[in-house]
């Protein structure tokens, strides 16, 4: 190759990028960490809210976990639409977009009046928290500067600190002082901040600083969104009856593998696909994305097993099974504070791997602490938090050395595809955990296999792990 071509290509390079003034990245984190906050905590609230609502409605717990559902077929399907939306309203107004649609599912939520209507209304708030994360990440992005990405990704990370640890024991307060209604009526200050908030700090930005196809890709939509739904509603519901062929899972998984099967052809033939990806031919971010596949899959599959071992297997209350995983929630938000930053100097090859084998480490520890009967509770969480360790280190360092490379004019598409990778991925762990624990049962022995099986998962994620950057020039 000539020295000419070699210009040529490294024209736009990372390096050569403008720095970007940091006030304005600080007024976007701001933003995106308050509009964060809020929609993290929800989802950890209701969770812990769904006995109460259950009660409150006089309704099967089965129906009110359609609450839950709900939301994530509706963030399922509106995610593709992030990158479209960026490129044809601008960031700034898809992020005020989805505020005002979450704030608004919010009060709507608290004025329900049955099951159903609740359930309906937590479907606006899915509409807007499925474009708060993919918009939110776009617009860090692209402000940060490319040396320093680590360190925007890593306050980028600060909700994942404070959501899984404030969440469970503030439902429980709101729900035992006040009512059910205090657990969507608490997001409308912090929606209004946030909204206060992004119309004064955001920076005017138009459509067009954020490229994307000029017409909405109808048919690619028509796949995807509804392809992503049904597989996601296929495997929860699989999950759930602990059997992945079970009536109702197995037709909705398969017809939605299809559909999103199809859309990728459509999206690597198509002259403007409603989600790029060819972005998939860097090398950096296709290895980042087939880690943090199975190391999500792995990692957020195992969420539901501790608050279900300390209250099933150890016969604890459910505040107090919060108040168990707070540990391990704070490891996992420190170590990802000092990991996130180091990724801009350390080399990925050797930090992520480290994590991922810590991770399988600590999970493989609970496994053989949660099999022993009797085993002192101190040992639980300490190796819950050994694996907490891990996960520090793998998740938003991966996803910084996955896009940091990027053009800035490919970051819609690549936090959109981002956000699609963590959900797909998530609900698979979670189906999985769910049916080898309904196999093993509920039991010391049952989670010992359980939790043995998410270690092995991930252990997996080192093979496209071996595969990342060495240290960055």
């Amino acid at each position: 190759m000539s020295a000419a071509q070699d210009a040529g290509e490294n024209v736009g390079a990372p390096s050569q990028v403008p720095r970007t003034a940091p006030t304005a990245l600080n007024r976007t984190l701001t933003v995106v960490i308050t509009g964060s906050v809020m929609s993290v905590l929800d989802m950890t609230i209701v969770n812990v809210a769904l006995p109460s609502l259950s009660e409150a409605f006089r309704a099967p717990l089965e129906t009110i976990q359609w609450t839950a559902t709900a939301y994530t077929l509706a963030l399922a399907a509106v995610i593709p639409t992030a990158a479209w939306a960026m490129g044809r309203i601008g960031a700034k107004r898809a992020y005020l977009t989805a505020l005002v649609l979450f704030t608004l599912g919010s009060l709507l939520a608290a004025c329900a009046w049955d099951a159903g209507s609740l359930i309906a209304f937590r479907a606006v708030q899915g509409l807007g928290g499925g474009l708060l994360m993919p918009v939110g990440m776009a617009m860090v992005m692209r402000a940060a500067d490319r040396a320093l990405l680590g360190r925007a990704m890593a306050l980028l990370g600060l909700p994942i600190l404070v959501g899984p640890v404030a969440g469970p024991v503030l439902g429980g307060w709101l729900i035992d002082a006040a009512s059910w209604h205090w657990i969507f009526l608490v997001n409308l200050p912090v929606g209004a901040a946030a909204l206060a908030l992004a119309s004064k700090l955001l920076r005017p930005d138009a459509p067009r600083d954020t490229p994307s196809p000029a017409k909405l890709d109808v048919p690619g939509l028509l796949m995807l969104s509804p392809g992503l739904a049904l597989l996601l509603f296929g495997l929860a519901r699989g999950g759930a009856r602990g059997d992945f062929a079970a009536a109702g899972a197995l037709g909705p998984t398969l017809a939605g593998t299809a559909l999103v099967a199809a859309f990728v052809r459509r999206a690597l033939t198509a002259r403007e696909p409603l989600l790029d990806l060819r972005l998939l031919r860097d090398r950096r971010f296709a290895v980042g994305i087939g880690t943090l596949a199975l190391f999500t899959c792995g990692y957020f599959g195992s969420m539901l097993l501790g608050p279900m071992y300390w209250q099933q297997v150890r016969g604890m209350s459910a505040t107090a099974a919060g108040l168990l995983g707070a540990p391990v929630g704070l490891t996992v938000g420190t170590t990802m504070q000092i990991a996130a930053r180091s990724i801009d100097k350390a080399s990925p090859r050797r930090l992520i791997p480290a994590g991922i084998a810590v991770g399988a480490l600590g999970m493989a520890l609970t496994a053989l602490q949660v099999g022993t009967d009797g085993a002192a509770v101190w040992r639980v969480v300490c190796s819950a938090m050994v694996m907490g360790i891990g996960s520090g280190m793998v998740l938003m360092p991966t996803m910084t050395t996955a896009s940091r490379d990027l053009p800035r004019d490919r970051m819609a598409a690549a936090s959109t595809a981002l956000s699609i990778n963590a959900q797909v991925w998530a609900s698979m762990g979670t189906a999985l955990i769910s049916v080898v624990l309904g196999s093993a049962g509920a039991d010391p022995a049952g989670f010992r296999i359980t939790y043995a099986v998410a270690a092995a998962v991930l252990a997996l994620a080192l093979l496209p792990a071996s595969l990342l950057p060495g240290r960055r020039p």
